[in-house]
């Protein structure tokens, strides 16, 4: 085997152990929200994160980022506002646009499902032997910011 097909099987395997790992968190994701008072779907709680971790955000940027219409993604904004999660608002500079704004509530409701899935996932870590702790934690680091994605030390930072 040369170097360059021992890096693809490295590669494949890391692949397959990380969309093994996202099964768990989406169902930890779900599992999360299934608690709280307010019904949140995975979609809204996205959109709930893009907020936290990106500032106010333009409904048509919030569309994009979630891959999805901007009617689906103003639908979502009216439940959230309906909610008392988020708030609409415009600016002065940009009238033809509605800015989505985090409510304290929204970061509230934030904050808890993410020590739910903090706890859970700190639980899973307890019981798993770790061999390479620092080189797992770089490598999930650097995909997370390579999907654009705030890492936890920064993440905890923008949720305050």
């Amino acid at each position: 085997m040369t170097a360059q097909t021992t890096h693809g099987a490295a590669e494949a395997e890391v692949t397959g152990a990380l969309l093994a790992l996202s099964r768990v968190l989406v169902a930890m994701a779900a599992s999360s929200l299934a608690d709280l008072d307010e019904e949140v779907t995975l979609p809204q709680f996205r959109m709930l994160v893009l907020l936290v971790s990106r500032g106010p955000q333009r409904v048509g940027d919030l569309a994009l980022e979630l891959s999805v219409t901007s009617s689906t993604a103003t639908r979502m904004c009216n439940r959230l506002v309906g909610k008392g999660l988020v708030a609409r608002e415009e600016r002065a500079t940009d009238r033809r646009a509605a800015w989505i704004t985090l409510t304290p509530a929204g970061r509230e409701l934030v904050s808890a499902a993410m020590d739910r899935r903090r706890d859970a996932i700190a639980a899973l870590v307890k019981d798993t032997p770790l061999i390479r702790p620092y080189a797992l934690t770089a490598l999930v680091n650097a995909v997370v910011e390579s999907a654009g994605e705030l890492t936890d030390a920064e993440w905890r930072l923008a949720i305050g």
